[in-house]
């Protein structure tokens, strides 16, 4: 589908045991709602043709014939329908019977994959009707396709490869969707019959999660539902569909519920090749059967994420926001530690980023042992700073317990810029940037007086968009915020702000802020350059990055993906205008970023040249 985006469904049945013909209808019905909505596959639970807990009633022929039949007549009713239907039944080879996943679209049985491994333990008696399968792929001559475990059923011309393992199969220690991985499957269909006991669906939905992420696939597990339960046995119909350690959709247990999800098969197979480990490629043994979809845009089924880079359920924010900050705290404690230096100097603007450098400086110190006022916060006045912000740079550093130190480099900053023959009014490019540049060689300076490490300020997204001076403000001994976005840095400011009442208002009035690198004259309290109106949103600008640099994404694809993320705040025409300003200055700016001081790696995107990203400096612009 268009940009690699498909969507798959997983539904239980409320089917009834041995009612073959019944439970045909059941599942019809549910084929076409799946098809309604414009999913590309469906699958079913084990055995759901006939019910999972029929028990001794499998050996009976009439259960297998009524089967077969109704599996003849499901295939018939896909007649002219794209969706690829996983469904559960039995299935006869060589004399044996075998719980299998029968894979059908477009009227025609397109192959059968037997379950490999059978429980016969606890309250699971399979191996009494069924036979393990763990052969050779063979040839179903009845239904003319192929039967094994080693099926991958591939679109042609398009990226949707799927394989499937049965229930058990994912939960013993060497599952088949391993090999189906390996092999190149990049959706795993489970049709399962697990039953319901105290915590299961828990350890269900992490194992499904975990399968997901370890694999980098789309797994699809559907589970068998009320009609099941029966004796001792209850069964909630527990549906899942993850995406590489995401679980993207879950139905609500008893409730037998149809679920949809919307997977990236670009951005896995991205994953798979971004991970040089994974060792794709081994296909030995398997055999490939080619299918045909329509090709179609898919429309989406949830907006994506707008704040891709910070958790929407504070809970999880809080939890996040800290172990960042310990990461970042860690990394600054160990420069110190390991160097033997007591020392660091932060310069404070009053702004967000040396906010948040300042905090993580103090826990480093704390965590090191070492007193508050070994950290030198400085703050440097000049033509643009406003009285806001130099009043929170110096109350927030003295409420910390820090060495406050005021250096106002106006006359500084004049003078070079009467020694460079410029004419000091003429607010250009080097107007601006002889502050930035001016204040750096003072924290250096200090920093080289007290044999302190310069910590430095700069976030992510400035790197990403150049937005920082070369060998200005771009510079330090080490960066902590180097690999946090500005919508990130906001919320860990926040985080602080909650956590420390001596300093909570402070920290607000920061976050309340325009964010700014106050650099033109200003006469008061007025902010007179919004960064956000001259180079974009940020929540934007970091959405454009993850989307590019974590989901590998085409320029085409993150545009489609920020309209139907952020159709309420921007228009299309707005978001094409900011798209076009990342694209532009981030291809521009890789000499800045192939130059970077350390800093400590906190996230799973990073532009580090030593880390994550190495980009030649002269690229041209790839959309």
């Amino acid at each position: 589908m268009k940009d690699g985006i498909y969507k798959v469904a997983a539904a239980t049945p409320h089917i009834r045991v041995g009612d073959c013909n019944g439970n045909a209808e059941k599942i019809m019905r549910l084929i076409e709602r799946a098809e309604n909505a414009g999913a590309s596959v469906l699958v079913l639970p084990e055995l759901c043709v006939t019910g999972y807990t029929a028990g001794d009633l499998f050996l009976l022929d009439s259960l297998i014939g009524g089967s077969e039949e109704a599996v003849d007549r499901i295939a018939d009713f896909t007649e002219g329908k794209d969706v690829v239907v996983v469904l559960g039944a039995p299935a006869m080879m060589r004399g044996k019977l075998y719980s299998a996943a029968f894979f059908i679209q477009r009227g025609r049985v397109l192959g059968i994959v037997p379950k490999a491994h059978v429980p016969n333990y606890s309250e699971f008696y399979e191996a009494r009707m069924f036979a393990a399968y763990d052969g050779d792929n063979d040839f179903d001559e009845k239904l003319n396709c192929p039967f094994g475990t080693k099926l991958i059923f591939a679109e042609k011309d398009g990226p949707l490869a799927i394989a499937a393992e049965i229930c058990e199969d994912l939960w013993v220690p060497d599952s088949p969707s391993v090999v189906h991985a390996l092999a190149g499957a990049l959706v795993v269909c489970n049709p399962s019959a697990s039953d319901e006991t105290i915590a299961k669906a828990d350890y269900r939905r992490s194992l499904v999660a975990m399968q997901s992420a370890k694999l980098c696939c789309a797994y699809i597990y559907a589970d068998a539902g009320k009609g099941e339960s029966t004796t001792d046995t209850v069964y909630a119909g527990h549906n899942l569909i993850a995406e590489n350690g995401r679980i993207a959709a879950e139905g609500e247990p008893f409730a037998d519920e149809f679920i949809l999800a919307d997977i990236d098969l670009q951005f896995l197979a991205h994953e798979r090749r971004r991970m040089t480990s994974f060792g794709c490629g081994r296909r030995a043994g398997y055999t490939e059967v080619r299918f045909e979809l329509n090709k179609r845009e898919t429309v989406l089924e949830r907006k994506p994420d707008k704040n891709p880079f910070v958790p929407a359920v504070k809970g999880d924010l809080d939890r996040r926001a800290e172990e960042i900050l310990r990461l970042q705290t860690a990394g600054l404690a160990g420069r110190l530690s390991n160097c033997g230096i007591k020392r660091c100097v932060v310069g404070v603007s009053g702004g967000l980023d040396s906010t948040l450098a300042l905090l993580v400086a103090v826990r480093a110190v704390d965590a090191v042992g070492l007193p508050r006022k070994n950290i030198t916060a400085v703050t440097m006045p000049c033509f643009g700073t406003t009285g806001r912000t130099r009043r929170n740079a110096e109350a927030l550093s003295r409420a910390l317990g820090t060495d406050f130190r005021v250096v106002d480099i106006g006359e500084s900053v004049k003078l070079h810029l009467r020694d460079i023959g410029h004419d000091g009014s003429t607010t250009d490019v080097a107007y601006e940037n002889a502050q930035a540049r001016e204040r750096t060689q003072v924290l250096f300076d200090i920093a080289n007086m007290t044999g302190a490490v310069l910590v430095g300020t700069g976030d992510l997204s400035e790197l990403a968009l150049g937005w920082c001076t070369y060998n200005g403000d771009h510079m330090s001994s080490y960066a902590v915020n180097a690999s946090v976005p500005k919508t990130l840095v906001r919320r860990l400011v926040a985080y602080e702000a909650e956590r420390l009442p001596a300093v909570s208002d402070v920290l607000r009035d920061v976050l309340d802020t325009p964010v700014s690198p106050e650099l033109l004259p200003t006469g008061g309290d007025v902010v007179v350059q919004p960064t956000e109106e001259i180079i974009g949103p940020y929540e934007l600008h970091d959405f454009f990055l993850y989307h590019l640099i974590r989901r590998g994404s085409s320029r085409a694809k993150i545009r489609r993906l920020a309209i139907a993320a952020f159709e309420d705040e921007y228009s299309a025409e707005t978001i094409d205008k900011w798209l076009g300003v990342f694209f532009r200055r981030f291809f521009s700016s890789a000499f800045k970023r192939n130059c970077l001081p350390d800093g400590a790696k906190v996230g799973s995107v990073s532009l580090s040249p030593r880390g994550d990203w190495r980009m030649p400096s002269d690229s041209a612009v790839i959309e």
